[in-house]
């Protein structure tokens, strides 16, 4: 028999367990669940990951990662550019990674509820949130550089803003599928955002 990988063998739990978490839901995805939905044993599993808690730390780590190649865009494209357009660009991606695959977000939102409604779980919905923030804080401070623009008010709250926004996106998308109803409102979350910045050599010493 082949022997697979370390590496490999984790990747394909985390996508087996976001499989079933999406389609099952978290109490569902169970250790066995999960392994069979891979097609390993649960020996293979305990070779991966000491827990199911652990897989589940992972399988946030990777989904958010993912999140942000897709948000961030190509690393090197770093030319100067208006704050509203690239926040624009940047929301469509994300919404163009959303409509990509509804099940992953949906596992997401089903990790987290499951998360907060178990106290000793309750890190992992932190951890999330805690990368998320990260995340957005990345973007929006690359959007500043790009457009020579400062930020009226502190990163850390901005950040949590567009997270903010981006999980009711996501929410509505989910619920409705509605096509122009989620243009119209990136288009008014750039808005929004962008009237939160000043060109840089504009701003006024705070």
């Amino acid at each position: 028999m082949t022997r697979i990988p370390a590496v490999e063998r984790r990747s394909a739990l985390v996508a087996a367990a976001l499989r079933v978490v999406a389609e099952r839901g978290v109490a569902q995805a169970t250790t066995r669940a999960i392994v069979a939905e891979a097609g390993m044993s649960l020996a293979s599993f305990h070779y991966a990951f000491a827990s199911r808690d652990e897989l589940m730390a992972e399988l946030i780590r990777h989904v958010v990662a993912r999140e942000g190649a897709a948000i961030l865009g190509d690393a090197e494209h770093t030319e100067p550019a208006p704050l509203r357009r690239i926040l624009r660009e940047g929301l469509q991606r994300y919404v163009d990674h959303l409509t990509s695959d509804p099940l992953r977000e949906k596992a997401m939102l089903e990790l987290t509820q499951w998360a907060l409604r178990s106290p000793s779980m309750q890190p992992l919905a932190r951890l999330q949130y805690e990368r998320y923030h990260a995340l957005a804080a990345e973007a929006l401070g690359s959007a500043a550089a790009r457009s020579g623009t400062l930020w009226l008010h502190p990163l850390p709250d901005l950040a949590r803003l567009l997270v903010s926004l981006t999980d009711g996106l996501t929410i509505a998308w989910l619920v409705d599928n509605d096509e122009g109803a989620t243009t119209a409102l990136i288009d008014l979350a750039a808005d929004t955002l962008a009237a939160l910045g000043r060109p840089a050599e504009e701003s006024p010493h705070r």
